[in-house]
């Protein structure tokens, strides 16, 4: 059962017996998920388990060799990205992903360019800055002179531009300072809980993951080998030594 909100909560993004392959080598082993709309769900794991390549998939940046994606009962897998953005799936890559040489007002506006954004760009930048006043002090400023949080908040902005429904964070906290990673888990949660976003976490601090999530998966050589509540895998013996050290 899942904990807190996600009882009783639609379902909004089903994975289901996903393979890939690069080449010859597989990536991703009969994975199947859930995603409940409104909830957090976090994906955890080891460095090389399949994380971003499951979320590469969702996006349409891979093409899975088998296996459905189902989002609100439509099946998208093989969609080209542009379109699964559209749709409402957004994308926090790891890494950024930015525009460097593009001001940071630019590199939100390129975000707006979504057919389901366009008429919204105006009310979207307004939004954007009310979240994050650091980039409207910067819009003019070029991208790739921001300090790495500001930058992470900026590559969050360029998604919301999109009015996603879903955001998918790969690695947010990837190379930020310990206090910045505490302050990106606040966003991430706002987002959630005040803003009505549904989640897909993807973290190597499998701690603060856990705490956050409703809904939780772990991955081991590209194959899910437990789920259940953020709280009871976080409460797991088997995650605890895994992954906490404990």
């Amino acid at each position: 059962m899942l904990s807190g909100r996600g009882a009783g909560v639609s379902t909004l993004l089903s994975v289901e017996h996903l393979d890939l392959f690069y080449g010859d080598a597989q990536a991703l082993s009969e994975v199947s998920l859930d995603v409940p709309e409104g909830a957090i769900t976090a994906i955890v794991g080891a460095n090389g388990a399949g994380k971003s390549s499951l979320i590469r998939t969702i996006a349409g940046i891979e093409r899975p060799r088998a296996g459905r994606i189902v989002w609100r009962g439509r099946e998208i897998q093989g969609r080209a990205s542009h379109e699964i953005c559209d749709l409402g799936i957004g994308q926090v890559a790891e890494g950024r992903q930015i525009f460097p040489s593009l001001s940071v007002l630019e590199n939100l506006e390129v975000g707006g360019h979504l057919p389901r954004a366009r008429r919204f760009k105006s009310d979207g930048l307004a939004q954007v800055f009310a979240l994050f006043p650091r980039l409207a002090e910067r819009r003019s400023q070029a991208a790739g002179t921001l300090s790495g949080g500001e930058q992470q908040m900026l590559a969050i902005g360029r998604c919301l531009m999109g009015r996603p429904e879903l955001i998918m964070f790969d690695e947010p906290s990837l190379g930020l300072s310990p206090a910045l990673v505490g302050e990106m888990f606040r966003i991430i949660e706002r987002l959630n809980r005040k803003d009505g976003l549904t989640i897909v976490l993807v973290e190597q601090n499998v701690a603060a993951s856990l705490e956050l999530a409703e809904r939780a998966y772990v991955l081991e050589t590209g194959r899910v080998v437990m789920s259940g509540s953020g709280a009871e895998l976080l409460n797991d013996d088997r995650v605890r030594a895994a992954y906490l050290g404990l």
